[in-house]
């Protein structure tokens, strides 16, 4: 695919040197260039950022699976998603998919799909799209096959969660929402219910258990994250395991522990836009202010990492460049991705131009290649 040969003039430009600026950004070869590379392009008016790097979304569902057999192909599902995700001003996109005894679209088998659907979309967009599989820790009998699954599905950013409730059931008392969880697997209720106390009962194997496989994936230099980590003691645990990334903490303590001892904290934007955790959890917005997260993910909400971004800003907490860095640079890093996340000569051409009045996204550029581009800016380029 042909890339761009740009200079664009005139717009306040974030660079890591100089913060915003009115300069000249210039690509060509899909690589932000020193030099001027081409065509130039007035963008006064208009603001030119690092596009967005999304470290966990799973808001891809509604577009894989809207309704039972509305979408046979799955791979046109992943590139509707895509199409939301350049939309949104995303240069690169994680999709968190489970790998679940909920089954359904938790399934085992509907993961596969996905992982198929994502190798399969990846060269007919322009988004960089990265597969997670989130793991749940009890499914102890799939354990021995799950490295090689990995390598066959091309996934290499692994993330372990526990959703059994554990407290009902140790308890004797029926989980919530049990029949709606059963019928959406496929299950009856009562089937579903002695899947979870199986499960349940064989926690005290998995400590163990976990310890290997998490050694194996190590060596396989597979990423390795944790869900909902709510204690110091959790979080040094996982961390033993080489488990670094804490995804979503529940609690202050949580946090603290992951940032002190240098693990990466990702918290979810649409906590910040709405003020709060959905489920009473701690405030995105209280971590950052006390320099307790790293990097902000779409996690449901796609729009939510630019509209975050500007909140943070309107709120005081984080200049321009700081809150950027949260949905850029730092996620960037997190993931290994040191050829993105910074508008500097030699890295990827991934930008997100935004309107300087409104805010909204005008044109977004993926490794020199425009995924989205709306309203008058397109004179701009195309006049």
């Amino acid at each position: 695919m042909n890339v761009l040969s740009l200079d664009l003039e005139g717009a306040l430009v974030l660079t890591p040197e100089d913060g915003m600026q009115k300069s000249r950004l210039s690509c060509a070869d899909g690589i932000i260039r020193n030099d001027r590379a081409g065509r130039r392009i007035d963008l006064q008016g208009y603001l030119v950022l690092p596009g967005i790097v999304d470290p966990h979304g799973d808001g891809f569902e509604r577009h894989l699976a809207p309704r039972r057999g509305a979408m046979p192909d799955m791979t046109e599902g992943v590139v509707a998603a895509e199409a939301e995700f350049a939309a949104n001003g995303l240069t690169t996109a994680v999709l968190a998919q489970f790998y679940s005894w909920e089954g359904g679209l938790r399934s085992p088998e509907y993961a596969a799909k996905v992982f198929a659907a994502i190798r399969s979309a990846k060269s007919q967009v322009m988004t960089d799209l990265m597969a997670q599989l989130r793991f749940e820790t009890h499914m102890l009998d799939d354990y021995a096959d799950l490295p090689g699954k990995l390598a066959n599905w091309g996934v290499s950013y692994l993330v372990f969660n526990d959703h059994l409730p554990h407290d009902r059931l140790a308890a004797g008392r029926k989980p919530p929402r049990l029949t709606g969880q059963a019928l959406k697997a496929g299950r009856n209720p009562e089937a579903h219910l002695d899947l979870m106390l199986e499960l349940h009962s064989r926690a005290a194997e998995v400590p163990a258990a976990l310890g290997e496989l998490t050694s194996k994936l190590s060596a396989s230099a597979i990423k390795m994250g944790s869900h909902d980590d709510q204690t110091a003691g959790q979080r040094a645990e996982w961390r033993r395991r080489g488990v670094s990334i804490a995804e979503f903490p529940e609690t202050l303590e949580a946090a603290e522990a992951a940032i002190d001892n240098g693990d990466p904290v990702i918290m979810g934007a649409p906590n910040v836009v709405r003020g709060n955790s959905h489920n009473g959890n701690i405030s995105a917005t209280d971590l950052i202010a006390k320099g307790l997260c790293t990097a902000l993910a779409s996690d449901y909400h796609y729009p939510s990492l630019r509209r975050a971004v500007f909140k943070l800003v309107a709120q005081g907490i984080c200049d321009l460049p700081s809150a950027w860095s949260l949905v850029s640079g730092n996620p960037a890093r997190l993931l290994g991705l040191t050829d993105r996340g910074e508008l500097q000569p030699g890295m990827r051409a991934d930008l997100v131009i935004l309107d300087a009045e409104t805010k909204r996204i005008a044109a977004t550029i993926a490794g020199g290649r425009f995924s989205y581009m709306s309203g008058d800016i397109a004179a701009r380029f195309l006049g």
